[in-house]
């Protein structure tokens, strides 16, 4: 896995199933024997501790930053959650070079501790400087659906970037993708820079002919902990559970939200 295929779906692969040390160390390693450069931010707190990693592409004053952690929960595999997400930016750092608009960088930040309350990107705001931050988007759950969610989203013109660039790839809003407000129940990374003033969203994958219950399920925090005791729609089903195995993966997920960021990125003005 370290040399060869590097379709995100293998790239998944040096996650699922490992300890969080041992998904920690593979990331780290797998960038050392492609010859990929990169930051490394180390933090300790009485919460936990744990490395995040950084990849910068592009040399311009503004910066996008795409985020997916590398942590999992006890107990789970962690393919979809998310592992999925960490092997499409390892898939794109040798991919977007050629695609950041003169002006712009693109930095590929993989964290640590999202699982307990974003961690490692609450330690990152915190430490290190946000100064020509344009965006965030944090990858969550992007292995599974055909339609993209943007969460926790407010109008601005991020967003607008965003979902103008979506659309240039002839896909439909409310068809296609999603633009939904502020989730309740769920978070993830991007909170951490949402906090700090930062436009920052949640960037996933679902399956378009469960959206209703999907909507239901995320802005509705009673009944949906009620509903979780008997049903919760994909890509939810295997949310935290030791279901959320490598064979869930979708193929055609992976590709969707791989085109669409780097859409996102070319689409940078």
């Amino acid at each position: 896995m370290l040399a060869g295929d590097d379709s995100p779906h293998n790239l998944a692969r040096l996650l699922v199933g490992r300890d969080n040390g041992a998904r920690e160390s593979a990331v780290a390693r797998y960038l050392e024997h492609r010859g990929v450069a990169y930051s490394s931010h180390r933090f300790a707190t009485a919460e936990g501790a744990g490395l995040n990693l950084s990849v910068e592409i592009g040399e311009g004053e503004r910066t996008l930053i795409l985020c997916a952690h590398h942590d999992a929960v006890p107990g789970s595999p962690g393919a979809n959650d998310n592992a999925a997400a960490v092997g499409i930016l390892l898939h794109l750092i040798p991919r977007l070079g050629p695609l950041v608009p003169t002006g712009w960088r693109v930095r590929l930040l993989l964290t640590a501790a999202e699982e307990i309350d974003y961690l490692g990107a609450r330690r990152y705001v915190a430490e290190m400087p946000l100064t020509g931050i344009a965006g965030v988007l944090s990858l969550e759950l992007c292995g599974r659906g055909d339609a993209i969610a943007l969460w926790d989203a407010e109008d601005s013109a991020f967003l607008r970037q965003v979902t103008g660039a979506i659309e240039g790839l002839g896909l439909a809003r409310e068809r296609d993708y999603h633009v939904v407000g502020r989730i309740p129940v769920f978070g993830s990374d991007h909170r951490a820079f949402a906090a700090a003033g930062v436009p920052a969203y949640g960037f996933t994958l679902a399956p378009r002919a469960h959206a209703d219950a999907l909507r239901r399920f995320v802005m509705s925090p009673v009944r949906s902990a009620l509903r979780a005791l008997v049903h919760r729609p994909p890509p939810f089903d295997t949310y935290h559970t030791s279901g959320d195995a490598l064979a869930t993966l979708e193929p055609a997920a992976l590709d969707l939200a791989t085109r669409s960021l780097a859409a996102i990125v070319a689409a940078l003005r």
